[in-house]
């Protein structure tokens, strides 16, 4: 039987078919090529989400991230950069953003519900000031600039953390100028501050990150004495300013801290996020990098970053699901989500 030949246009379209089979995993978007990287252990397991967080072209909307992290009450996850502020959706698209002068350089972010209100608080090195920040309009309803009436003479107010106690007390550390922690009443008045610079018992070394803990009745201040010599530390002081103890030490640089039930996440800027109970033992180390050409990195742009890996971790937050919200200081501006295995 003679051998009949496929005309010319079903020839065509096998072989277009051909190549657009051969070419579709390059065609898809960068994160859909990698997979997810699990992490951390026991009841501290962790799924990456790959891509979480980009734009439609697979990039970030950031800009530089020097920031914080913190989830409302409607899931909303809000971080700081360069920019200003942005807040995303559960499933990373950015849902409201307050971007400029206001708003930029946030180095801590905290929230917290007041009546049916939530308000961001941040601490802004660069501009020297707190602020608090009504999360629906981004409305600046608070300014705290430089504390004159502590009578310090204060040449330099370069604020790194800020968190917010139960009766409305801001606590403000002064981690990049005089390493004390100043405290004001909750329409901004100057009440008093304590701590002093040192590698001492009770003296930081870069009062770096803060937060409330409430793994304690009373709660307490939970402070990262990010450069404390020979190595980085934890230490719990009394709303009062009253030492209590160092928590725990050799953290390498703890940036930040945030609790949830009797646990604490603590990014560290050497590319690592450890998790500690409420005997505060180390349950789980995240995303840990081996190398020390991109840990305590900035200058990572995304096309180097790793799944998995992170390069300056420094601010965290959890979701109502026990998820994580990661954010290295990052030259292209990076954060990332951690699905917790159940």
């Amino acid at each position: 039987m003679p051998l009949r030949r496929r005309p010319w246009f079903q020839v065509l379209e096998s072989h277009v078919l051909a190549i657009v089979v051969a070419l579709a995993p390059l065609m898809l978007p960068a994160a859909e090529l990698i997979a997810p990287v699990r992490m951390g252990c026991g009841t501290m397991t962790f799924d990456t989400v790959p891509g979480w967080g980009l734009g439609p072209d697979g990039k970030s909307v950031l800009g530089s991230t020097h920031g914080g992290v913190a989830v409302g009450k409607d899931g909303t996850i809000w971080t700081s950069s360069a920019l200003g502020i942005f807040g995303f959706s559960p499933d990373g698209q950015v849902v409201r953003r307050f971007l400029g002068d206001a708003w930029s350089n946030i180095h801590d972010l905290k929230i917290r519900a007041e009546g049916d209100t939530e308000y961001l608080y941040g601490a802004r090195n660069v501009a020297g000031e707190g602020i608090k920040v009504h999360a629906s309009t981004g409305y600046v309803v608070l300014t705290i600039g430089l504390p004159t009436a502590a009578g310090l003479d204060l040449k330099k107010w370069a604020p790194t953390a800020i968190t917010v106690a139960p009766d409305g007390t801001i606590f403000v550390a002064d981690g990049y100028a005089s390493n004390h922690i100043f405290v004001f009443d909750r329409a901004g008045k100057y009440l008093r501050h304590f701590g002093v610079a040192g590698n001492g018992l009770q003296e930081f070394n870069t009062a770096h990150g803060m937060t409330l803990d409430t793994r304690y009745d009373p709660p307490r201040l939970l402070v990262c004495d990010r450069n404390h010599q020979p190595k980085g530390r934890l230490v719990h002081y009394a709303l009062d300013g009253t030492f209590i103890e160092e928590v725990v030490t050799g953290l390498g640089m703890p940036t930040s801290a945030i609790v949830q039930g009797d646990f604490v996440a603590v990014p560290d800027l050497h590319g690592r996020l450890v998790i500690l109970d409420k005997s505060n033992t180390i349950m789980a180390v995240l995303g840990h990098n081996p190398d020390p050409a991109t840990r305590a990195n900035h200058n990572v742009p995304q096309e180097k970053w790793i799944e998995g890996i992170f390069n300056g971790t420094h601010g965290s937050a959890w979701d109502a699901e026990g998820n994580l919200y990661v954010q290295d200081w990052n030259v292209s501006g990076r954060i990332m989500k951690l699905v917790r295995v159940k």
